[in-house]
């Protein structure tokens, strides 16, 4: 019997692995074929690259902003894997502690601000809204933390989250009532959107991601130990204040940053854990990479999605993201049927 143990461990280690592998090759595939979808509908890369006007287009335009989603993607799969872990709720998500809430509003005051002209919405898209974006999503988590005093209660800090998304709402909803100009910016900005992205956002997401993916790493055995329960976690001296003050600072840098950068893109950080557990049961050592390795997938895919279903229309790739995390979640739902306590 305790033979056994070794073969399953090893067995379970062989799949994470394998999963790891077709994730990494279904985003190299994604991103090839991302640099061949434009306005004009698909065209081959080789064609695209002979003519010299093509390949600046490629290289300017189409290659960051698929690079891009397939960052803010990875950003938003492993913040989703750390908030269901930390809090312990398959229906956590990324903007559970009321970072996407105050991006919003850090986004609507700015454009508020500023106003509305094509100068000032061209800056403030580059720069300006960027800024505000990260800005209001980390101090959307310190008034979080602060109103939950501390990371000690876990449901206290859901509570507070779900205070702070609804004030910081309505915060929004208001400033672009009295500010009707920013409806169309606040707009795009609601429904996600990779079509800003450039190589200096995508190189901002790259160093967070790795320095997100390290920090997983290290929290990775702390999310087994809480998965077992608080009792339990302590039981085996684990320090649950700090690590969970570890945990939502990379919760909250990740999902600052993807937001910052796209805009709030749904369902990516809560579905993404789902399909890796629906492949693979594993420890969070294997289950944090893999849900970041999915959310790059399904953001990519949908960006690609978004620019080839309707071309040379568009569609808001958060619209997307909704609809495919959403009915997947839906049907993931509907199979399993009715629970009995």
């Amino acid at each position: 019997m305790n033979a056994s143990l070794p073969d399953t461990h090893f067995s379970q280690n062989s799949r994470a692995l394998c999963s790891a592998w077709l994730l990494a090759l279904l985003c190299v595939v994604v991103l090839i074929a991302g640099l061949c979808v434009g306005s004009a509908g698909v065209e081959p890369l080789w064609r695209l690259l002979a003519d010299p006007i093509a390949a600046q287009i490629i290289w300017d335009i189409r290659a960051p902003r698929t690079l891009g989603a397939l960052l803010a993607g990875a950003l938003l799969g492993l913040a989703g894997a750390i908030a269901q872990g930390l809090f312990r709720n398959p229906l956590a998500d990324p903007f559970l502690l009321g970072s996407a809430s105050g991006a919003s509003a850090a986004v609507a005051l700015a454009l508020a601000g500023f106003g509305i002209s094509p100068l000032a919405t061209q800056w403030l898209l580059r720069l300006g809204l960027t800024a505000a974006a990260f800005m209001g999503a980390v101090l959307a988590v310190f008034l979080t933390l602060s109103l939950a005093r501390g990371v000690q209660h876990t449901l206290r800090l859901l509570l507070a989250g779900v205070v702070v998304g609804v004030v910081l709402g309505a915060f929004t909803s208001f400033l672009s009532l009295t500010h009707p100009d920013i409806l169309q910016v606040m707009q795009a900005f609601m429904l996600g959107s990779t079509g800003f992205v450039g190589w200096s956002a995508c190189g901002i997401m790259g160093i967070v991601w790795l320095a997100c993916s390290a920090a997983g790493r290290g929290l990775s055995k702390a999310l087994d130990g809480l998965a077992l329960g608080e009792a339990t976690a302590q039981s085996l001296g684990l320090p649950l204040r700090s690590l969970r003050a570890a945990s939502i600072a990379t919760l909250a840098l990740a999902t600052g940053t993807a937001v910052a950068q796209t805009g709030l893109i749904a369902f990516v950080g809560l579905a993404a854990p789902h399909l890796v557990r629906a492949l693979v049961k594993t420890s969070h050592a294997w289950l944090l990479p893999l849900a970041s390795l999915m959310g790059a997938a399904l953001l990519s895919l949908a960006d690609l999605l978004a620019r080839g279903l309707l071309a040379p229309q568009e569609l808001p790739v958060g619209v997307l993201t909704a609809l495919l995390g959403g009915g997947y979640l839906m049907w993931l739902m509907h199979r399993r049927g009715p629970t009995h306590d």
